[in-house]
């Protein structure tokens, strides 16, 4: 297998010391472009006695982020090689672009909210976009003030300015979702979604906003800084939500059902992994992925995501996880209607993976 490198790209100059730790190499959902990055790191140089050829797989991500971290392991630890595929990991920095990747042709697999593939189906695709496995059962993000307060209530919002994601996106959908489940109207707050959400963080530290929405690295790096403190987290409070999940087009699932399968079970290896290690085992493992990033960060990261059951225990994208995205969809005013879950998802190779 060749070892696949890592494209950097431009970033602006507060985004990469305060949010894309890496360069491009952690970003947050909902940015733009699309950059390689790199995958696995594992040497078959000594498996010269492997008969089955491996099956070249590309998967489009929507972002190269910490929040990935079973992902990440499971390429770290060769568990994508030892099922036989050869991965190509390409970061689309937005969910519509994973999604274009996708429809084209041009990636196999697509990682993303998986609220996406419902709109896709709303619009009547002839090749369905079905997910087969969910990643991560919490939002990733954190609500960071100036100062710190040990006694937030989401009612200190009120009239306040807060830099969040844009319209129909799953972190500021989500972030709303949490307003009217504490008896706020959205409009009661004054939301800036005109901020590219990988920026935000450079522009709270440059004085705007009294509050922001953030994704790690950027709250922890925000506190490092002394420039902001966490104060909730959108993941604890918005409960169990399925935030991320892995898809493919359905003509592509009945032609490679063995690719599927394989891809799978290498993630079901990863999910277990972070399950069962500590906070300093996983940052080690996926340090390379984020080399920029140092191995203290990265543990404080894993160690907060994992306090908060960030990780599920397997990959089944269940339907009472699929009602309620569309709930917080209906709640955000981006659903039409609401599609039946067997046409959007399956759970076949993830049931499959644990057995």
């Amino acid at each position: 297998m060749v070892k696949k490198g890592i494209a950097v790209f431009t970033c602006t100059a507060m985004a990469a010391t305060m949010l894309l730790a890496g360069c491009g190499q952690n970003t947050t959902p909902d940015e733009t472009d699309t950059s390689s990055v790199n995958t696995e790191n594992t040497d078959t140089s000594d498996k010269k006695d492997e008969a089955p050829a491996s099956q070249k797989v590309t998967l489009n991500e929507v972002a190269h982020s910490i929040f990935y971290a079973p992902m990440y392991v499971a390429i770290e630890q060769g568990y994508f090689n030892d099922a036989g595929i050869d991965l190509d990991l390409v970061t689309g920095f937005g969910a519509d672009k994973v999604m274009t990747a996708v429809l084209s042709g041009e990636a196999d697999i697509g990682f993303m909210g998986p609220e996406t593939t419902v709109y896709t189906a709303n619009e009547g695709s002839k090749d369905p976009v079905v997910n087969f496995a969910q990643l991560t059962q919490r939002a990733g993000n954190f609500l960071v003030a100036r100062e710190e307060i040990t006694d937030f209530e989401w009612a200190d919002l009120i009239g306040k300015d807060v830099l969040g994601g844009r319209a129909g996106g799953m972190p500021e959908m989500v972030f709303e979702y949490i307003l009217k489940q504490n008896s706020i109207d959205p409009s009661e707050v004054n939301i800036d979604q005109s901020i590219d959400f990988g920026s935000t963080g450079a522009a709270f530290t440059g004085g705007q906003g009294e509050y922001t929405v953030e994704f790690e690295p950027g709250a922890t790096l925000l506190e490092q800084e002394n420039a902001g403190y966490v104060v909730a987290s959108l993941g604890v409070d918005s409960g169990y939500v399925p935030y991320t999940a892995f898809s493919a087009k359905t003509s592509y699932m009945e032609k490679h059902p063995d690719v599927i399968q394989a891809f799978t079970d290498a993630l079901q290896k990863g999910m277990e992994y972070v399950n069962t290690h500590t906070p300093e085992e996983i940052a080690s493992v996926i340090q390379p992925q984020f080399s920029e990033t140092d191995t203290d960060t990265i543990t404080t990261i894993i160690r907060r995501y994992q306090e908060q059951d960030t990780w599920k225990t397997d990959l089944v994208f269940s339907e009472d996880s699929f009602e309620l995205l569309l709930d917080i969809l209906e709640s955000a005013g981006q659903l039409e209607k609401r599609p039946d879950y067997k046409d959007v998802v399956t759970t076949e190779y993830a049931e499959k993976a644990l057995q």
